[in-house]
């Protein structure tokens, strides 16, 4: 009798041994994995901070030259921001693969018209620069509005873990906002390179008025409110920019 107790106690406790091998498996698989990119096509942001005195010259200069630019990429858009900071820009460059990222700034350095043109006028024109590697989220892809208007770009840092943790609930309150047709969604982005757990998105409204009137519906809106709630509990922080676009922004 002690002989079967003391192997159903062994069978027991390597059962239990088990689950819990498995459940850490499952754990580490649910870490590591979640929406994977399907291909090398990535965005890169890029925010130039402009000395006060000088915005009015950068943005000429830059529509003079810009052609030079596109020639080598594809410019998703450019935008001036008007609230949420100020003298800067910001612009979304897209890319096939890192290695067309290093061909075209390989290119433009040996291009003299570009670099007498625009690099070498420009540069003294800034404070300072910044850069990072994002990708459209597989769940998402980029929506052209429909006229011109202004554009409303929500960055959100969240608690580390990846969208393996968060992807689900922000994706949830992301759909939700923009099914029911608050504003238009035009993209939404995860950081690669840059600040990790980092997530961007882009809305399009008429004009900020229209944006503020949509605030306070979405708001009051039981289902909105729901999807946000759940959301913010993966969230470490959140920051917004109101982007006016450039006259040789693509999307405007």
């Amino acid at each position: 009798m002690l002989r079967v107790k003391d192997a159903l106690r062994k069978t027991f406790i390597l059962s239990k041994n088990v689950k819990s091998v498995n459940n850490i498996k499952e754990l580490r698989a649910c870490i590591s994995t979640g929406p994977q990119q399907q291909h090398g096509t990535f965005y890169e942001f890029r925010t130039y901070y402009i000395k006060p005195e000088k915005t009015s010259a950068f943005l000429k200069l830059t529509e003079e030259n810009i052609n030079l630019r596109t020639a080598h990429s594809e410019l998703l858009g450019y935008w001036s921001v008007e609230y949420g900071g100020l003298n800067q820009v910001f612009q979304i460059w897209k890319y096939d693969s890192y290695a067309q990222r290093a061909n075209v700034r390989a290119t433009l350095a040996k291009d003299p018209q570009w670099m007498e043109q625009y690099v070498s006028k420009v540069l003294p024109m800034l404070t300072s620069q910044d850069n990072e590697v994002t990708y459209l989220v597989p769940w998402c892809k980029i929506e052209k509005p429909p006229m011109k208007g202004v554009y409303e770009l929500a960055t959100f840092q969240m608690k580390p873990g990846g969208p393996a943790v968060w992807g689900q609930a922000f994706q949830a309150a992301v759909s939700t906002h923009a099914r029911a047709k608050y504003s238009q969604l035009v993209g939404v982005f995860h950081s690669e390179f840059g600040l990790l757990n980092r997530v961007h998105v882009l809305w399009w409204y008429e004009n900020p008025d229209k944006r503020a009137s949509i605030r306070h519906m979405a708001h009051g809106d039981a289902r909105v409110v729901a999807a946000v709630r759940e959301s913010v509990t993966y969230l470490e922080s959140q920051r917004n920019k109101l982007l006016l676009p450039t006259p040789f922004s693509p999307l405007q």
